[in-house]
């Protein structure tokens, strides 16, 4: 992993504040993870959807910008399948398409069960083909 890049994600405060890790990273691909704690948790004791969608946002600035090409998010649509039983959220990014200035990505969220908890579609403007 490009040292630029490495330090672009570590530099992603609020993601490291809320836990999420690393796993795996390529151009067009991501995949991170976060350990659900209490603080995690909305009124009801269920993740709160934001941390849910933070964990995808991740994922696809990860795989967006592993190519070196500096690419921010523009529009995002975010489905939730079901509430999450579990300790860890895993959520993987791969690109759908990509052109000169656009790149649309998909990324899945599942907890360590496997169920599939939500799918965002992701557009990004890639700012310096």
């Amino acid at each position: 992993m490009d040292a630029k890049l490495r330090k672009l994600l570590e530099n992603d405060r609020f993601a490291a504040f809320i836990g999420i890790e690393l796993v795996e990273m390529e151009p067009g691909y991501a995949k991170v993870k976060m350990e659900i704690s209490e603080s995690h948790l909305n009124g009801v004791d269920m993740i709160q959807g934001g941390a849910i969608f933070t964990l995808a946002d991740f994922a696809f600035a990860a795989a967006a910008n592993a190519s070196g090409q500096t690419t921010v998010g523009i529009n995002a649509n975010i489905a939730y399948f079901r509430a999450s039983k579990g300790d860890t959220l895993i959520a993987e990014a791969k690109e759908v398409a990509t052109s000169q200035k656009i790149a649309h990505y998909n990324v899945d969220v599942f907890n360590e069960s496997k169920d599939h908890i939500a799918q965002v579609s992701f557009t990004g403007y890639i700012k310096n083909p």
